[in-house]
């Protein structure tokens, strides 16, 4: 027979605090996983409406491009560039962290898991911190 165990009120939020380095990394990796789905989407989104139709076929032939409009409206708008770099930190951590399960599944670096995913967070924050001027300052395009 089983026994079962009290593990406590879903809501008792003073459980997050027994977490360990590698529920975090299982959290942090679910949580980033969606939001690059999430922005997989947004992205087919939006730019399949900045694809012309063919009523704007004219307007295309007269110089007006609609997907490089469409791209430099976006990049003119400063909450655009401060989540590419949210993006960024996403999509660098997703990779490392997935990266050091890769290296975990194959056996390598179990004795260290705590210490590289503390790594992984590191280097996503050091790659965005170093990125935000890049993405802050605005690109003049020379067309």
């Amino acid at each position: 027979m089983s026994k079962s165990y009290d593990r406590g009120l879903i809501e008792d939020f003073g459980r997050w605090t027994e977490f360990s380095a590698g529920m975090w990394a299982w959290v942090f990796h679910k949580f980033t996983g969606w939001v690059l789905i999430g922005y997989l989407f947004a992205h087919v989104a939006v730019m399949s409406s900045s694809i012309p139709a063919a009523s704007q076929t004219s307007a295309i032939a007269a110089g007006t491009d609609v997907y490089t409009t469409t791209l430099m409206a976006l990049e003119s708008i400063f909450l655009v560039r401060v989540l590419e770099i949210g993006l960024l930190a996403v999509a660098v951590f997703h990779l490392l962290n997935g990266v050091r399960l890769l290296l975990v599944d194959l056996g390598i670096g179990l004795e260290v898991q705590d210490k590289s995913f503390y790594a992984s967070v590191v280097v996503t924050a050091l790659i965005a911190i170093g990125s935000v001027s890049t993405f802050i300052t605005p690109e003049v395009v020379p067309w």
